[in-house]
């Protein structure tokens, strides 16, 4: 059986992020935003591990462990994520089953995960080797399937992960989170993506990030290819068809 582990953070690239690469692991995974959601969850998911943030709207970690506890001992492993260092201490003192102060590295989580669910359900886990790199990359595509797997990818190479379906969407969070490098699918639903990366690309805030312009199953045409790589802002065409091409397209970029 498939080990389930519920993620409860209220940042929503977080949510994502992690619950990609634990599928990717095989593991079956549900999400809250916070603790008053964790509660409901677990009126029908019964996890092998919580992967708990502590500051969070409406019910934080804290009191979200205290109301899973039975006489001080918590009926589910609890993995505690905190962006407060300080704590580690302090949850040293209760009964939870691992602590991360953020940021952190998606491998070095996942290595936590896999021990602490090694030990509890008596198997053993490939785990993951720490990535070398710590870049930051923001995926366009409006494919929720290829998406996760494109974001998996990345994350297990030790990259941090943002994504948008639309080009509205990605215009707007590309200039908050501003990455070293976004990968932009051609044909999106509302703009393309040879308009996204023209916008992002005159605006000073992202001027200096990295385009790569992708798209799936069309003909690999050294012309068209030519054509689309001098397009304004795009600093690199890339023709995929799966997600270790759109990998290799940034690593070589």
């Amino acid at each position: 059986m498939k080990a389930k582990i519920l993620i409860i953070d209220d940042e929503l690239d977080l949510r994502e992020n992690l619950k990609y690469v634990f599928l990717m692991k095989g593991y079956e995974v549900e999400l809250a935003e916070n603790g008053v959601q964790g509660l409901k969850k677990l009126e029908t998911f019964s996890p092998d591990l919580i992967v708990l943030d502590l500051n969070m709207p409406q019910m934080g970690g804290i009191e979200f462990y205290q109301k899973i506890c039975d006489q001080d001992i918590p009926k589910y492993p609890v993995f505690v994520l905190t962006a407060r260092a300080n704590m580690e201490q302090f949850f040293r003192d209760f009964n939870v089953d691992g602590f991360m102060a953020k940021p952190f590295e998606i491998p070095d989580l996942l290595n936590e995960v896999s021990a602490i669910l090694d030990k509890k359900l008596g198997k053993t886990e490939d785990h993951v080797s720490k990535g070398g790199g710590n870049k930051n990359v923001f995926i366009v595509e409006n494919n929720e399937v290829f998406s996760a797997k494109v974001g998996a990818a990345f994350l297990m190479k030790g990259f941090t992960v943002n994504l948008a379906k639309t080009g509205t969407e990605a215009i707007e969070r590309i200039s908050q989170v501003v990455p070293e490098v976004a990968c932009v699918k051609m044909n999106l639903s509302d703009i393309s993506g040879e308009m996204v990366i023209a916008k992002l690309k005159r605006m000073a805030k992202t001027s200096r990030v990295k385009f790569i312009l992708f798209d799936i199953g069309i003909a690999d045409n050294e012309m068209v290819t030519n054509m689309i790589q001098h397009k304004f802002g795009v600093d690199k065409f890339a023709i995929v068809s799966s997600e270790k091409d759109l990998i290799d397209a940034v690593e070589t970029l």
